[in-house]
């Protein structure tokens, strides 16, 4: 018998514990990690287990209304057929799911496949190009309970098919979203403007302000652009409770409501608006078919009242269909008015700049009378050309250099013996050569560049206006010390015999042409332009009713004094701080008298027997651009000639004033003069029927 025990088995003392110290420190590991996840990191965790569950949805506003100022719609929301498809809503046998793509697809054209699944993650939502199954998969992976739009915009009657064939086809259904329309269409798509996506660049911006990226849209062009606070609204917003599939459970918050948009009434009569386009297409088209070719290519027609700085009527030609970038921006019709050389895009009447010729001489004339540079009374030597020795430094020997009339071609002799005013009614160039430059012991000194450029301003030049639309050019007066930086070359007294006639360097956008010809019918009065005359809501109170503006007044308001400086050296131009309303009444007699004068008045054969007592000015204005250049066209004594005319009615108690600007269009008075002619005459008729139904 073995009586032998097995030994008893002891481990090493260190051994144990090191093994109870690991298992310790592993113990005490995740007690601190369960500590500082519910303790310590616990309401971050709350926030994700919430975020799981919890959807903010955005409720889209409704953009307010743009109305004319007798309450014809400009831009509205009309409804947006969208036909969508709810993947989890789909049946579940995939036969019955094929049989209803088939169906619809019959219905809509849209293809029931086409493409794969990553070939419809590169399209956005309602462009062609996937098919039905190929959206539908899509949406299905990121978001089933979501509606898949496979059919956008589409017609009221197709919806109407689709919605009574919905109820056998689970799934499937139409949805209604607001969509811009222009009732008006191109004839005001310039003042107007389009709506777009909201840029890439913007997003954050707009995110805070809360708006959704890819739905919603914002200004593009035009008042849609530079009101976009006003007529946007804020969007409304609910917060829901989801499960795992995106399904809507139950609301968490109560819903906050969008605020909508809030209405605005123009100050354009869209009646003249219509009559000046009228107007200017088809004189561009009697003169182009007269050349036998496009000769006239774009035009700007811009009426006013100059009391209130209210525009009743802005065309620029050639304009666009802003409807057909309601829905979405089509990337050919776009490209093809990108590439357009006429820039239909662009709003000429602000943002394009030309030489103004003849009807700047305003500037020159009212400069020149009050700074003493002539009298009314005085008689002027106005042959059909001077000549000039021309220096551009004080040792230049300088070079004679001829300087004509407009009337030279046809009367060599000139004007002869004429009065200031004669010389604003004749628009004689001669006569304003001297009054800017200088012309030997007749005129010692003439007003000079820098003084000239004072009474510019004062007028309204050398600075966009302020006015409610986007893209508003500068315009330019130039000075001795411009022409140094940007030509290398010293002012010569030539260049202000041609800057005083609206010539070489000056340039300024149409808008600009009329705000100097509104001064001086509103006896000094500069009143800011503006397209905005009313904030209104849907029951058409007001809530930000119009006020007239004045921006300065040249017979009381300082003009600014300007210094040319060259190397910390500046000279102080001296101009007198005001204009004497004398001098704004000699300027509107001067325009008068282009009316009635009927031997040389440039616009007695417009306004000579209007009923209305109009003054005026025209101007013909020789243009060297990069269009006349590629033609070959920019040749000495030859040059291409832009037209212009405005005039203002009635002479004493003005409420309208006209512009007309013709590109290409040659002299001004038989070009522009005309369409200003018939824009004056619908103004007053149109006045007319409303004062004859008022009275009704």
């Amino acid at each position: 018998m073995n009586t032998n025990k097995p030994a008893d088995f002891r481990g090493e003392p260190w051994r144990v514990l090191v093994f109870y110290f690991i298992a310790a420190l592993t113990l005490s590991l995740l007690v601190f990690r369960l500590f500082n996840l519910q303790i310590f990191e616990g309401k971050n965790w709350l926030v994700r287990a919430e975020d799981n569950f919890t959807r903010e949805i955005s409720v889209p506003t409704s953009r307010g209304i743009i109305y004319d100022r007798n309450g014809v719609i400009l831009a509205r929301n009309v409804a947006a057929y969208n036909i969508v498809i709810t993947p989890a809503y789909l049946p579940d046998d995939l036969a019955d799911i094929q049989h209803i793509y088939r169906e619809l697809s019959e219905i809509i054209d849209v293809p029931v496949n086409h493409g794969t699944l990553d070939d419809a993650k590169l399209f956005a939502a309602c462009v062609p190009g996937p098919g039905i199954a190929q959206l539908v998969e899509l949406g299905d992976s990121l978001a089933p309970y979501r509606p898949v739009p496979v059919s956008c915009d589409v017609d009221e009657e197709t919806a109407r098919i689709v919605r009574e064939r919905a109820v056998g086809w689970l799934g499937v259904s139409v949805q209604i979203d607001p969509i811009r329309d222009y009732p008006t269409g191109s004839l005001t798509a310039n003042i107007i403007g389009f709506l777009g996506p909201i840029p890439a660049s913007q997003v954050d911006e707009y995110e805070e302000l809360g708006f959704i990226a890819g739905r919603d849209k914002i200004g593009y062009a035009g008042v849609e652009t530079t009101l976009q606070d006003i007529l946007a609204g804020t969007n409304g917003k609910r917060v829901v409770e989801v499960d795992v599939a995106g399904k809507e459970l139950r609301n968490l918050e109560p819903p906050i409501q969008p605020v909508a948009g809030r209405n605005v009434r123009l100050s354009i009569d869209v009646r003249l608006q219509k009559a000046a386009e009228g107007a200017l297409l088809d004189e561009i088209d009697t003169w182009n078919r007269y050349f036998g070719k496009v000769r006239i290519s774009s035009g700007v027609t811009i009426a006013m009242n100059p009391k209130t700085g209210e525009i009743l009527a802005m065309v620029s030609y050639p304009s666009y269909e802003n409807n057909r970038l309601a829905r979405f921006i089509p990337a050919y019709y776009y490209q093809q008015l990108s590439e357009d050389p006429r820039h239909p895009l662009l709003n000429n009447a602000i943002s394009s700049e030309y030489p103004p010729g003849s009807v700047f001489k305003l500037s020159t004339a009212t400069g020149a009378l009050n700074e003493g540079v002539v009298t009314v009374d005085q008689v002027i030597q106005a042959p059909g050309q001077l000549i000039l020795t021309e220096k551009f430094s004080p040792n230049d020997p300088g070079r004679e250099r001829p300087f004509v009339d407009w009337i030279y071609d046809q009367r060599p002799e000139g004007f002869g013996s004429i009065d200031f005013l004669r010389c604003i009614a004749y628009s004689s160039n001669v006569c304003f050569y001297k009054l800017g430059g200088g012309y030997k012991d007749e005129i010692p000194e003439g007003l000079g560049i820098l003084r000239l450029g004072e009474y510019a301003r004062a007028l309204g030049y050398d600075a966009p206006s302020g006015i409610e639309l986007p893209g508003e050019a500068d315009g330019l007066i130039p000075s001795p010390q411009w022409k140094r930086i940007n030509q290398g070359e010293n002012w010569s007294t030539g260049d202000t015999y041609i800057a005083s006639v609206g010539q070489g360097y000056v340039l300024a956008t149409p808008l600009q042409v009329l705000m100097s010809g509104a001064t001086i019918a509103n006896d000094g009065m500069l009143m800011q332009p503006t397209v905005v005359r009313e904030e209104i809501d849907d029951e058409g109170r007001l809530l930000a009713p119009f006020t007239p503006r004045l921006k300065w007044d040249i017979t009381q308001t300082p003009l600014i004094t300007n210094f040319d400086c060259d190397g910390g050296y500046c000279l102080d131009v001296g101009t007198k701080s005001t204009v004497d309303p004398y001098v704004v009444e000699q300027i509107q007699n001067g325009m008068r008298l282009a009316v009635t004068d009927t031997l040389y008045g440039t616009l007695n054969k417009i306004f000579g027997d209007f009923p209305v007592a109009v003054a005026g000015k025209t101007g013909t204005a020789e243009y060297c651009d990069d269009v006349a250049l590629a033609a070959n066209r920019c040749t000495f004594g030859n040059w291409p000639t832009h037209a212009w005319t405005m005039a203002y009615a009635p002479f004493d108690d003005p409420e309208i004033i006209i512009m007309a600007f013709m590109y290409n269009g040659g002299e001004g008075s038989s070009v522009a003069g005309p369409v200003v002619g018939r824009v004056m005459e619908a103004y007053f008729e149109l006045k007319a029927i409303d004062l004859a139904e008022g009275g009704g």
